[in-house]
């Protein structure tokens, strides 16, 4: 093995990992979107998500910016109100100190109460807008599970065991959200509902494959074409039988979300300022820097870890047979059907997959990370983003006595990467565009 490329392979592939995380962090995206203030109204600004806090900061240093001196808007209520004022809620461990709008912290990817919470202030904030008021929805990955007001009859409770039961079954993002979207108080237009007939903008940040902003979220502030029939056959789908509760809500007519074309609607703009793509490109155009040749198979992609894992092991040990010097690119969100008792997350489990599936191949190695830097776990801050390898990763736990087939088997790829000392740690990135994977191919 060629330490030395080795080496330089794995800094190349943490450098990729640190531009696709900057091309989607608020400081730099979120600031040439952000509206005006209403001359003669309030700006309100509520949000949601894994980029919330850095989202709320950028946001509120850019209207205390233009606010100099502070001004005030005369209330019904007596006295004046602040011309921007608002809260934002993001994943526990994910909080930043607060400037004009407020930042809370709550249950991530199962919600809790401080869930329900946040998404009753959302609303009340939103409903309490009048038509001269503008509402800022500031909008990012994780705001399903941080935005949790169930529908009437349901039990926070319920909702957390059908979180849980959807995680574990292996159900995709665009499957969970159809259902969350048909037992919530807020998502699937309905706090567009509740904002109108002031103006709405939502400014988001996508962590979904194909960017639809009717799963960014659940949709909160956009029209559902999905329907209550969709909901129960995702949950028979998956073999799942939902708490009596949650089976009574989706029958029920009352709980279909806002439709397209509802004049509730009418006043609702959606703007998307980050994607998985641009972030994508971030760090391709550092391989490219380097010599490398650079396929991106797609930011879309979906599936269970370990077999996406070896389907690319098999596209790198073609490309390296034919010579070429390469970087293979993707993002999405990859799921995993836990049947073991270890801990990890997709990208490690697709990266032990990988491992797999490439053996001792020289002159490859690889990266796979959540751009949130948090990677599945047991939802703590303190959990790795993902998991490197390199060509020496077999051999060298095969040295300290490691079966990855095991630890591939029990769900267990934290453990294993961790012995190896080849876990990507960066904490909370304050952002979220799902999914970064690049293998590096050096044929000689």
């Amino acid at each position: 093995m060629n330490v030395n490329r080795e080496q330089h392979r794995r800094d190349l592939l943490l450098r990729m990992f640190d531009a696709a995380v900057a091309a989607a962090h608020p400081a730099k995206c979120l600031p040439p979107h952000l509206p005006a203030v209403p001359r003669d109204g309030r700006l309100i600004v509520v949000g949601a998500g894994k980029a919330g806090a850095a989202m709320a900061i950028a946001a509120g240093e850019h209207y205390a910016t233009l606010l100099q001196p502070p001004t005030a808007v005369p209330s019904p209520r007596g006295g004046g109100d602040p011309k921007v004022s608002g809260s934002v809620v993001t994943r526990h461990g994910f909080g930043l100190p607060a400037s004009i709008i407020a930042i809370t912290e709550a249950g991530h990817p199962v919600p809790d109460d401080a869930s329900v919470a946040a998404a009753q202030n959302a609303l009340a904030l939103a409903g309490g807008a009048g038509e001269r008021d503008l509402v800022l929805c500031l909008l990012s990955g994780g705001a399903s599970a941080l935005w949790s007001a169930p529908v009437a009859g349901i039990s926070l409770a319920a909702k957390q065991a059908l979180t849980r039961a959807l995680l574990k079954a292996g159900a995709r993002i665009s499957e969970i959200n159809t259902v969350r979207r048909h037992i919530s108080a807020i998502k699937g237009g309905r706090l567009a509902a509740a904002a109108y007939p002031a103006r709405l903008v939502t400014l988001a940040i996508s962590d979904v494959p194909g960017d639809d902003p009717a799963v960014i979220g659940s949709g909160p502030t956009v029209a559902d074409a999905s329907t209550l029939a969709d909901a129960r056959e995702v949950l028979a789908r998956f073999s799942i039988t939902p708490p009596p509760e949650i089976a009574a809500a989706l029958a029920d007519p009352a709980n279909e979300t806002v439709k397209p074309g509802s004049a509730l609607l009418a006043n609702a703009r959606y703007a998307l300022i980050a994607t998985p793509r641009a972030s994508i490109e971030a760090g391709a155009a550092l391989a490219r820097a380097e010599g490398y040749e650079v396929e991106v198979l797609g930011d879309a992609l979906e599936g269970e870890a370990r077999e996406v894992g070896a389907h690319h092991a098999a596209l790198a040990l073609e490309a390296k047979s034919r010579g070429r010097r390469i970087a293979i690119l993707s993002g999405g969100e990859l799921t995993v059907t836990v049947t073991g008792q270890g801990a990890g997350g997709p990208n490690q489990e697709y990266a032990l997959g990988l491992a797999i599936a490439l053996g001792s191949a020289a002159g490859i190695s690889a990266l796979a990370a959540d751009t949130d830097g948090i990677d599945g776990g047991g939802g703590s801050a303190s959990d790795p983003a993902g998991a490197m390898l390199g060509e020496d990763s077999l051999a060298r736990a095969k040295g300290l006595g490691l079966d990855p087939a095991t630890f591939l088997a029990n769900n267990d790829s934290t453990a294993f990467f961790e012995k190896l000392g080849d876990l990507v740690r960066s904490g909370p990135t304050q952002t979220n565009v799902n999914d970064f994977r690049a293998i590096l191919i050096d044929p000689a």
